[in-house]
């Protein structure tokens, strides 16, 4: 199976190809360029150094979020677009998620965070035992304080990934995945696409949405004036 994967949820944009589970070529940007100029010329050079085309997808991955409003929304639209054109179909995967798969083959509990701000935290919480990885806790928004208590319990070791991983780490300590591992990248998303592979966790395009857990902060302090007045 041949899966092309995007992650475009934070500040850096990555695409990566995978065959039978294996990533094939992968390519990641952080140069502060905006997704819609990057993502669709990474896509472009995964194919080509992987030497193979669209057609050849079986799969297309996307990051859903949580996330970049707008961010996420230039990931999704791409994949739709791509999958839409060659009559395939998508495979939505919790940004969180996608985090965890960078430790797979390790042995602890991955807290997988993104700085949501507002003293709030996007977290989920996964076990892993070498190749096997287990949700323990879904996806949510909460405070960094409120992360802690869920996670002294543990007995295993914890180790913070994802880009609010330091934030977590300075007040909270537990391990610091390292920098090579700690962020957003396409192969991880196609890894968890990948996971216990069910014909039933693949959508149709136009279902390829977004998941925020959150309402943008505009909406946020529109509703929040309403209530005042």
């Amino acid at each position: 199976m041949k899966v092309l994967s995007v992650d475009s949820s934070a500040v850096c944009a990555s695409a990566a190809i995978t065959e039978e589970g294996k990533i094939i070529a992968s390519f990641s940007v952080n140069s502060g360029l905006t997704h819609s100029r990057t993502l669709l010329p990474m896509i472009d050079s995964v194919l080509s150094i992987a030497g193979t085309d669209l057609n050849a997808i079986d799969y297309f991955a996307c990051s859903i979020g949580p996330g970049s409003f707008t961010g996420l929304r230039i990931g999704i639209a791409e994949i739709q677009g791509l999958a839409d054109g060659t009559g395939k179909k998508c495979i939505p995967i919790s940004t969180l998620e996608g985090l965890a798969f960078n430790l797979k083959g390790n042995d602890c509990v991955a807290c997988a965070v993104m700085d949501a701000r507002c003293g709030q935290v996007y977290r989920a919480i996964f076990d892993i035992e070498g190749e096997k990885i287990t949700r323990l806790k879904e996806d949510s928004a909460l405070s960094i304080d409120e992360l802690g208590k869920e996670l002294h319990p543990f007995r295993k070791k914890v180790v913070f990934v994802g880009d609010g991983a330091e934030l977590c780490h300075g007040k909270l300590g537990f391990e610091l995945a390292p920098e090579i591992l700690r962020f957003q990248n396409a192969g991880s998303v196609a890894l968890a696409a990948l996971n216990d592979f069910d014909e039933a966790k693949a959508v149709s395009p136009k279902d390829l949405q977004p998941v925020y857990l959150r309402l943008p902060q505009a909406e946020r302090e529109l509703r929040a004036k309403r209530v005042e007045s």
